[in-house]
Order: C-alpha cells, then sequence, then structure tokens
C-alpha cells in the first residue's frame, strides 16, 4: 500500500531530484504546501513554502528512513523565509508522532523545522519538475551552491 510524504527543506529541486532515487520512492513532486492561499503559483506563492510530495512503498523505505533523509539534506537550523523554510507536513497521527521524536533525537541545538498536518498540496508548475534532470549542468551547479 503506498503512503505519501511531504517535506519543505529549502528549494524544491534537490529534494525532488535527491528522494525520487531512493529505492521504495515511487515518485516525487514539487509543489506548495502549507498556506492557506488558493492555488499559489511560483510568481504569487502567498504564505506557502516550496515542498516535495513523495509516494512511497514503506515495504521497501519507512516513514522514519525518510526523516533520516530529511534531516540529513539540508541544515534545519538556519532560519529562511516561508518560501524555503524547514518543515514536516504530517498525513497521520503516526507520521506526526515519528516527526516530533526525529525532530528531538537531533544532535544539532536550534532546530527551526516545523511540524505540521498536510493541507492541500499544490503542484508545483511543469518547468519545476524534475528540474535537476532537465538541466544537469545548471543542477550541478546550483547543487553545489545550495541553491535554486
Amino acid at each position: 500500500m503506498e503512503k505519501k510524504a511531504t517535506f519543505a527543506l529549502g528549494c524544491f529541486w534537490g529534494p525532488d531530484d535527491y528522494f525520487s532515487r531512493l529505492q521504495g520512492v515511487i515518485s516525487t513532486t514539487a509543489g506548495y504546501a502549507g498556506g492557506d492561499k488558493a492555488s499559489p503559483t511560483y510568481e504569487d506563492l502567498g504564505d506557502h513554502t516550496e515542498s516535495v510530495e513523495i509516494v512511497f512503498d514503506p515495504d521497501v523505505i519507512s516513514y522514519k528512513e525518510l526523516l533520516e533523509h530529511f534531516w540529513k539534506q539540508h541544515d534545519a537550523t538556519v532560519e529562511q523565509k516561508t518560501q524555503y523554510m524547514s518543515a514536516i507536513f504530517t498525513h497521520d497521527k503516526e507520521q506526526k508522532q515519528q516527526a516530533e521524536k526525529s525532530k528531538a533525537e537531533q544532535t544539532k541545538g536550534g532546530i527551526l523545522t516545523k511540524i505540521v498536518p498536510a493541507g492541500k498540496f499544490y503542484r508545483a508548475e511543469e518547468y519545476h519538475q524534475k528540474y535537476y534532470k532537465k538541466h544537469k549542468i545548471i543542477g550541478m551547479i546550483n547543487r553545489m551552491r545550495g541553491t535554486c
């Protein structure tokens, strides 16, 4: 049975690429989560955060393992504007408990990651989907810089 995980950890291009390569991940989608604005776009994001929605097979990769990758892929102690903040959008009570436990286990102090219920996820524009695969050279440069 497939499950969903939704994470925000800066620009969505890198996480979309990274999580898509993990065994047990069925699909990833770059998009916008966490806000109240209806139908956000990259040019009019409102209060949403760039996020990646992950569909995964829990028999192959667990939510706990996805959380471990989440923490390794960004610095959750750096304050960011809402567009790029660190957040875990939970889809059920079990995910919330695991996310809170995982956050508490982080050894770095000052973790700023928000843990909030997953609301409506809006798929980002097509040019943001699989961006690094479409733009291999630009993707490698941006990955080194950590920028979008």
